[in-house]
């Protein structure tokens, strides 16, 4: 949204949020108008896999987007969608059909599966355009959906301009606060800790480097252990890592800002995203804008985008995984030119880019 309003200034942007999505969009800019809307719990967050949404709240929100009856009405992320009354064209964001694919995975009760098949049934009816973030997103969403290619649009995403590679020193000093023994290597999971993500493939392959590999690398798990949009599963991941006898190698720690993240992926040997399944596989862009190498699944555009940038395994292989992990670890050769390959398929990469996408969706659906 910051990049969008920049590219088009000869639109007015009308902003329909809670005061909590204000605070943290900060978007002021003189075409855009903020109308903030009354609720009782956060859309982020009550839209989740376990939250509640009140009638209540989704009135407001449908009534507000009414008042200011927009030409095109978009929303961002299918997560959040609610009701809009007939008038304004409409384009919705769908970044992957992974909650489809995988409902047992994601989304943690028979009720929560069917609102969020009402939820996406209702945005895909009242859709004219679905945007995606990569032409893979695309291919899995027309097949699952039944989406002809004609109502599809793609706006590729891209690493935050605060993700490039920082010093050795300040590596060193992000991995010692995060755990890391003084010259000891370390890996780098950033995420939500939903089943899908396969957070225990990780802890498996990470154990077995951890049998064979002196010293035995350390796993760094960043992100918040709640409010994730699917189900989570930290309860089952800390017994699986006291089952491991990994529990002085592995390191939650919990959420931290974009100029630390940066320095432990600079430092990490490669960063991990084994997913069963990836739409487009943002934290992994952003490792690779820092010049670190990926280990990532195949069910997922980042070969395409990343190429040579890292390993890429089938989902749920563990000891493909660890083998990848292993190669990493013991080749600095091969991560550094790895690492180099990925930072230069990050770069490709531009918010612009998307923004200028995402108009030209916006443009022809009011057409």
């Amino acid at each position: 949204m910051r990049h969008l309003v920049v590219v088009a200034p000869q639109h007015e942007f009308v902003c329909i949020g809670d005061r909590a999505a204000f605070a943290a969009l900060q978007l002021d800019a003189a075409n855009v108008r903020q109308v903030e809307v009354d609720q009782g719990a956060a859309p982020t967050v009550a839209a989740a896999a376990d939250g509640y949404r009140s009638p209540r709240d989704m009135w407001r929100l449908t009534r507000a987007v009414k008042r200011a009856s927009p030409d095109v009405f978009f929303s961002p992320s299918v997560y959040s969608y609610f009701p809009v009354l007939p008038g304004p064209r409409i384009v919705v964001t769908i970044h992957d059909a992974i909650a489809e694919r995988f409902p047992e995975l994601t989304l943690p009760s028979v009720r929560a599966r069917l609102f969020w098949r009402l939820k996406v049934g209702l945005a895909l009816r009242q859709a004219r355009l679905v945007l995606t973030v990569s032409d893979y997103a695309a291919s899995e969403i027309m097949a699952v959906h039944r989406i002809p290619a004609s109502r599809i649009r793609v706006a590729v995403e891209a690493p935050a301009a605060e993700y490039f590679p920082t010093t050795a020193a300040e590596a060193a000093m992000a991995g010692a606060a995060a755990g890391v023994p003084d010259g000891v290597a370390w890996f780098t999971y950033v995420g939500g800790f939903s089943p899908h993500k396969r957070i225990d493939v990780i802890l498996r392959a990470h154990a077995e480097l951890a049998r064979t590999e002196h010293p035995a690398p350390h796993l760094l798990l960043v992100g918040r252990q709640s409010g994730d949009v699917f189900l989570g599963a930290g309860d089952a991941l800390r017994s699986l890592i006291a089952n491991l006898g990994t529990g002085t190698l592995v390191h939650w720690t919990g959420f931290v800002p974009d100029e630390t993240l940066r320095a432990l992926h600079t430092g990490a040997v490669a960063s991990l995203l084994p997913s069963e399944c990836e739409g487009f596989g943002l934290p992994a862009v952003e490792a690779a804008a820092c010049g670190t190498p990926v280990i990532a699944t195949l069910a997922s555009p980042l070969p395409q985008l990343l190429a040579g940038g890292g390993i890429f395994v089938q989902p749920g292989d563990i000891a493909g995984l660890a083998t990848a992990m292993r190669q990493l670890l013991r080749d600095v050769a091969s991560r550094r030119t790895m690492g180099a390959a990925a930072r230069r398929g990050a770069s490709a990469l531009s918010w612009n880019r998307t923004a200028d996408a995402t108009l030209a969706a916006l443009e022809q659906a009011a057409a």
